[in-house]
């Protein structure tokens, strides 16, 4: 009778867990500053599949209109109203940060699209259920040094963001160039919707570093890139991966020419050997991107390895519980957490408790814009 009965209610789970469906929320920056960012990652998403594990997916995808208010308002909706069962983005830094607190009190699995490793601090606890795709600032910035000082550059000028992710760079970048023997005495800040950045540029120019590395990303970059370039800047430019799409090559024109940047691999993923493993995932992605939606972007890849993680993660999470329960948000933590050499478009994947992240230098190429395209870089 006992066995019966057990039989039965092993069926009757199987029966709901067939019919079950995962809901996956994602914030994204699909207008204001960020939307040339946020906009492949929602091209992406309309790539994934519709079965994860055997279940049906769904997907809800809001825009927080590159605004940490209404990233932290979007969050909230995900958990209380639709109950998703994970959520990925948002976009940008400051949008990432502010979600942190909600997901935490939430007790639900966030995937980061933003850039700076303090999302995942694992000094903070908050962070135990945040998670990230994208290549940690730290890790960039050593990238940007080491070739600077391959270069034989003993001198950087800084222009980044006045906010998160400019910070993070800046503490990074500091850290990065006194280890390679880099000074960088002069720092200079803007704003995401600022038309000018004259008067930074100029201070910087009478300094004269031999490199200026601009913290930015997508098309507001350019900015500062196009007015050094117009006022006679002689020395190296380095960007950093936020500038990974062909709408800043659009915008920053001729004037990209010979600068630098460090990004994942995808971007050029034909100049790979085809011993590595990411080129065969980043072709099947890019392939159907491009098809679909036009030139790749690293930005849409990130979105791209939120899923390629998930696809992992979830059967795992559903040997233990189904969805729309905390047990099964529970599980899908716990399941992230251990992601072990998972290949994606950007790097190779190895979460654990005290990396969020995962990805190491196999996540980092330095490229070059040459003649308006990327190129794998030259010293």
């Amino acid at each position: 009778m006992v066995r019966v009965l057990c039989a039965a209610v092993a069926a009757t789970f199987a029966v709901t867990a067939a019919n079950a469906q995962i809901k996956i929320g994602l914030t994204l920056s699909l207008t204001g500053p960020a939307a040339s960012l946020g906009i492949p990652e929602k091209n992406s998403v309309d790539l994934m599949p519709k079965k994860i594990g055997g279940l049906d997916v769904t997907y809800i995808i809001l825009d927080d209109a590159s605004d940490t208010t209404k990233a932290v308002t979007n969050t909230k909706k995900l958990i209380t109203e639709d109950k998703v069962d994970v959520i990925v983005g948002s976009t940008t830094t400051p949008n990432a940060m502010a979600m942190i607190d909600v997901v935490a009190e939430g007790e639900t699995p966030n995937i980061s699209l933003g850039g700076s490793a303090r999302i995942v601090d694992p000094a903070n606890p908050k962070t135990r259920w945040v998670f990230k795709v994208s290549q940690h600032d730290s890790l960039m910035a050593d990238a940007v040094a080491v070739h600077a000082k391959a270069a034989g550059l003993t001198s950087m000028g800084f222009i980044g963001y006045n906010d998160a992710y400019g910070e993070g760079w800046l503490v990074e970048m500091k850290r990065s160039a006194t280890t390679a023997g880099i000074k960088m005495d002069t720092i200079e800040r803007f704003n995401r919707t600022d038309a000018s950045t004259t008067g930074q540029v100029l201070k910087l120019m009478a300094a004269n570093p031999q490199a200026i590395l601009i913290v930015g990303s997508g098309t507001p970059a350019a900015t500062p890139h196009k007015e050094l370039v117009a006022r006679g800047y002689k020395g190296r430019i380095y960007q950093t991966h936020g500038v990974g799409n062909s709408d800043f090559l659009r915008v920053v024109g001729k004037d990209g020419n010979g600068s630098f940047l460090p990004a994942g691999p995808m971007l050029a993923y034909e100049q790979l050997p085809d011993s590595n493993p990411i080129k065969k995932v980043a072709k099947e992605y890019i392939t159907q991107y491009e098809a679909k939606f036009g030139p790749r972007t690293t930005f849409g890849g990130h979105a791209w390895d939120s899923y390629i993680v998930l696809n992992k993660a979830i059967p795992e999470a559903l040997k233990t519980a189904k969805p729309g329960t905390k047990e099964f948000r529970l599980a899908l933590r716990n399941a992230l957490e251990n992601t072990k050499e998972v290949v994606g478009v950007h790097g190779v994947f190895n979460m654990s408790a005290t990396d969020h992240n995962g990805l190491d230098n196999r996540g980092r190429t330095m490229f070059m814009i040459k003649d308006g395209k990327w190129a794998l870089a030259t010293k």
